[in-house]
């Protein structure tokens, strides 16, 4: 975690508390009518019964928003609306059909009972009470708890800075004109939002071209102005760089992962840098792999891995010898109305990341995934299939 700071309450959603709050008063504050009528002292009505009434002197009239100027003294009654402040002294409210009224003369029929129809101060919370924890994500309703205790900001954890540059000769970013041969960047965005769901900020750097001045330049600018640096290429050379930029360096240089072999990851001083391909359905799994539970623990957040559903295999799956194999697979329900997940079959990387729901596991030292084997997708959406 990178520390705190004090933000603005509608600028915290989705931020990360980093302190415990009490509520720092009681809700309500007061004590309040339940029932429109007279608020009164029961003991100066413990006489009255059906035959014989006790008579009081309406000395005001109390309105909801209101607050009380006097005390309420012995043998008086004020008039209150249901939700409105009780005088001080009153520890009843009779209802306006228990009592009859000619101008300030109010005779009471039924003896009221200590605390009858009343609300007392703190029935809804008591000064002290652990309200939300530190490190909770405040959403809209954290939120409007904090609204409801006074609180016009909030300390929470700082917001990782997380820099995402693609290196390239193909990649172009949006707004440029696409030149034969190019395509627009994909990766970058994609991470940037797959960033941005784990509660860190993306620094998107554009893209680079292969030429190795350039590359130096901007990762170096990138890991200076990050907490944590992505980089998608598939140039060997930009390892090195990254080796070169200081120490520790590179610590892991390929893995045995299909799609993904080449991922490496290094440490600037205390900054971790991720480079993975630049294929787009590698690029965001490795990033689900490797690097998502770092940006939610810089974010302060507890680490949540992908969502994951079970489902049965439609086809046969191979895996690549040696490797842990990441098949892409889209879902859909069968005519027994089990879930089926079977390989996209779409040649392209942006429709095959269009087409698939998520990813099926094969293990190293599995050599396939039959038809009809049960399977964990691991999601790269919310829903289990497609409407």
């Amino acid at each position: 975690m990178l520390g705190e700071e004090e933000a603005v309450l509608l600028e915290s959603y989705n931020r990360v508390l980093s302190q415990d709050v009490t509520a720092p008063f009681d809700i309500p504050m007061f004590g309040s009518a339940r029932v429109a009528g007279y608020a009164v002292k029961s003991a100066d009505t413990s006489a009255a019964n059906d035959e014989q009434a006790v008579t009081l002197t309406v000395a005001a009239t109390i309105n909801v928003g209101e607050t009380p100027t006097q005390p309420l003294a012995d043998g008086e009654a004020v008039e209150v609306a249901a939700g409105a402040v009780l005088p001080k002294g009153a520890d009843a409210v009779i209802p306006l059909e228990d009592a009859e009224r000619e101008d300030t003369t109010l005779q009471v029929y039924t003896a009221a009972r200590a605390g009858e129809n009343i609300q007392s101060a703190g029935y809804d919370l008591k000064t002290g009470q652990l309200l939300l924890k530190k490190g909770q994500v405040l959403g809209s309703t954290e939120i409007g708890i904090l609204a409801a205790l006074g609180f016009s900001y909030v300390k929470v954890q700082k917001i990782p800075m997380v820099a995402i540059l693609t290196v390239s000769e193909e990649a172009t970013e949006l707004g440029k004109p696409l030149a034969p041969g190019k395509s627009f960047d994909l990766n970058g965005y994609s991470l940037s939002a797959a960033v941005m769901e784990c509660g860190a900020k993306p620094v998107y750097f554009g893209v680079a071209l292969e030429a190795k001045t350039e590359v130096t330049r901007l990762v170096n600018a990138a890991i200076a102005g990050s907490d944590l640096a992505i980089i998608c290429t598939d140039n060997p050379d930009v390892t090195e760089v990254v080796d070169q930029i200081g120490k520790p360096g590179i610590t892991v240089n390929g893995v045995a992962v299909k799609p993904g072999k080449q991922t490496a990851t290094a440490f600037v001083g205390n900054k971790p840098v991720f480079i993975f391909p630049t294929n787009p359905s590698a690029s965001i799994l490795m990033y689900q792999l490797f690097a998502r539970t770092l940006v939610q623990r810089l974010a302060g957040r507890p680490a949540a891995g992908v969502r994951s559903l079970p489902a049965i295999a439609g086809s046969r799956m191979f895996s690549a010898k040696g490797s842990r194999t990441y098949t892409l697979v889209q879902l859909m329900f069968d005519e027994e109305c089990r879930l089926v997940a079977d390989p996209v079959e779409a040649d392209g990387a942006v429709s095959a990341l269009a087409a698939a729901d998520g990813f099926v596991e094969i293990a190293e030292n599995e050599q396939y995934i039959d038809v009809n084997q049960q399977v964990m997708v691991q999601l790269l959406r919310g829903l289990a299939a497609k409407a």
